[in-house]
């Protein structure tokens, strides 16, 4: 009997430890399965560009191909009107307003239609805004329109004599200006000689260089000798003008007129 009740004993015991064990060697996997899920959690952190997203940057870098050739067609008129009236090359003009304003969406452009960087320097008396460039703070000159801009920036090259040996390059010889235009000292980048080149050739601006100037036809004086019964409204439907317009071509205060008096219609 007492044999038996030992038996009994070892074996409850041995029950026992052996259900301690299996629950030691059900809890490490729990470990394992964890682990695993943080190591797919950094992998998902990783994640490559959309191809809507590619196209995004595509478009993006054409429209700003696009702004530029706006911005070119809008004020190559005036740079080519300025380049007739004091042999800037268009080119130049065009390149400068692109660089120095971002076609004109530069902050200093949008708050001051200042295109071409120009600083206020001594004797402006116009309107200035601050801005940051070479120093905090710098004065620059403010305009109205950009057009006015584009004036300025002609009248600030032709009046200063440290650029007079530019106009004696030609306004073909865009190379030689943009070379010129920085050893004057118009910018302290070293490279701006090769950018203004590059954004010539890019968007061909020499085409504007090339463009000569409008042939003035001169218009013959045309009179018309008064008649008996004539006045000045019967001559100026006769010629498709207002009364107030030929009052004005001869000089007329009010409308007596005489006979054989030869007037100006046109």
């Amino acid at each position: 009997m007492r044999i038996q009740s030992v038996f009994y004993i070892v074996l409850s015991a041995t029950f026992l430890i052996s259900c301690g064990s299996n629950k030691n060697i059900v809890s490490k996997p729990r470990k394992k399965v964890l682990v695993k899920q943080k190591v797919i959690l950094e992998q998902e952190e990783e994640v490559a560009p959309e191809v809507y997203q590619l196209e995004q940057v595509k478009t993006t870098s054409k429209t700003t191909k696009n702004h530029t050739e706006a911005y070119i067609q809008k004020f190559a008129p005036i740079a080519v009107t300025k380049m007739h009236e004091h042999k800037i090359p268009a080119s130049i003009t065009l390149a400068q307003g692109v660089l120095e304003s971002g076609s004109g969406r530069s902050a200093l452009a949008i708050r001051s239609n200042n295109h071409f960087g120009i600083k206020c320097h001594k004797g402006w008396q116009g309107k200035s805004v601050t801005h940051d460039d070479d120093e905090i703070g710098e004065c620059f000159r403010k305009y109205k329109y950009p057009q006015t801009s584009y004036e300025d920036h002609s009248q600030f090259l032709i009046s200063r004599s440290r650029y007079a040996s530019l106009f004696k390059l030609g306004h073909t010889n865009y190379k030689g200006w943009a070379y010129g235009l920085r050893k004057a000292g118009y910018a302290t980048d070293k490279r701006y000689p090769q950018k203004l080149i590059s954004i010539i050739n890019k968007y061909n601006l020499t085409k504007y260089d090339r463009i000569k100037p409008k042939k003035q036809t001169s218009i013959k004086t045309l009179h018309h000798q008064v008649q008996k019964g004539d006045t000045l409204y019967s001559i100026a439907r006769k010629y498709q003008i207002s009364v107030g317009d030929l009052k004005k071509f001869n000089s007329l205060i009010n409308n007596s007129i005489s006979i054989g008096e030869k007037l100006i219609v046109n």
